[in-house]
């Protein structure tokens, strides 16, 4: 099977060095294995779109390095690559689901599931929708939610940096397919999106790992086969404390532009952050190793202050030149 890899960002903001490690990774392997890699805009939350994201987004990945075979841009073979524009395709697979009674209407009012979720608190007993599902649902006609009759069992699946995971049934419930708006939810287009584009690995970040079991679900109602998945730990900010997200003060990636870093330097150490392949080695070309084939640490990774970021990294400092490198 042909490698192929795909980055997904939501145009929502600014990317930091979290995202591009993830676009990174998923870059290098399709590279290594002659395979092809996607950037897909994931735009179905128009709620938190953010102007100019979109153009922010593709601007950084060219800065590093990172050049993609497909995408909203360039096209492709599965274009359009622009979630936003795929709505068609949701509402037909969408349909599939409900034609094979994997899939129902919500009749419920957002008063209703409150209630719903206030007596399951008073019980003390996690609240769980499929509890609640209506004998006799309408016909779904894209003004409710439309909803995944889930099947609930354990699961146990490998994943490519983590090893063997595994869950119970309690963590599968009826989630959201489609919303009120007529868009889908992330949980359904980004599966229906993968198995169209063939995409044959999903990388992507640690707190992914508890939605696998309902990703699972839904792969099974649908009748696709799911791609492997690799899961990169978090980047965590500099005092270990939590991860590195943009409402704790990450930098925009192009800051470091901004500031004088090489890309060359930063796509070294993006690469060889919480990695450990046996060496001493610390300087590796873009074409001579993959992380994930080494060894991807299983623990979060401290992304340290600018000051130790620079001495890391041939202690590049603003204005340096690639000779003097």
């Amino acid at each position: 099977m042909t490698t192929r890899t795909r980055f997904a960002p939501s145009p929502t903001g600014f990317l930091h060095v979290g995202g591009v490690r993830t676009a990174l990774f998923a870059w290098l392997l399709a590279k290594q294995d002659n395979g092809q890699f996607i950037l897909r805009i994931e735009d179905t939350d128009k709620n938190r779109e953010v102007a100019g994201a979109e153009q922010h987004i593709m601007e950084s990945l060219r800065w590093t390095g990172i050049v993609w075979d497909e995408g909203t841009d360039v096209g492709g073979p599965y274009a359009p690559y622009r979630q936003s524009e795929r709505l068609d395709i949701y509402r037909e697979w969408a349909q599939k689901l409900i034609d094979t009674g994997r899939a129902y209407a919500d009749p419920y009012t957002k008063e209703e599931l409150e209630a719903f979720r206030e007596k399951a608190k008073a019980e003390k007993r996690p609240f769980l929708y499929r509890d609640h599902r209506p004998e006799n649902p309408p016909k779904w006609d894209g003004t409710q939610p439309l909803r995944l009759k889930s099947e609930p069992k354990s699961y146990t699946w490998t994943d490519a940096v983590m090893g063997e995971l595994s869950a119970g049934p309690e963590v599968i419930d009826d989630f959201i397919l489609m919303k009120a708006d007529g868009y889908p939810t992330y949980n359904f287009c980004h599966i229906v999106d993968d198995a169209i584009m063939k995409v044959s690995y999903v990388i992507r970040s640690q707190e992914f790992v508890s939605s696998v079991p309902k990703y699972l679900n839904l792969y099974e109602a649908l009748g696709v086969q799911p791609p492997t998945m690799a899961t990169l730990p978090y980047v965590m900010a500099p005092d270990g404390k939590k991860k590195l997200g943009k409402r704790d003060g990450a930098k925009d990636i192009l800051d470091y532009k901004r500031d004088g870093y090489l890309p060359e330097a930063m796509m070294n150490f993006l690469a060889t952050h919480g990695v450990n392949d046996g060496t001493e080695q610390e300087i590796f070309s873009l074409n001579e190793k993959w992380p994930l084939k080494r060894t991807v640490g299983r623990l979060p990774a401290k992304f340290p202050e600018v000051k130790a970021f620079a001495d890391k990294n041939l202690r590049l400092r603003p204005n340096f030149s690639k000779a003097e490198t």
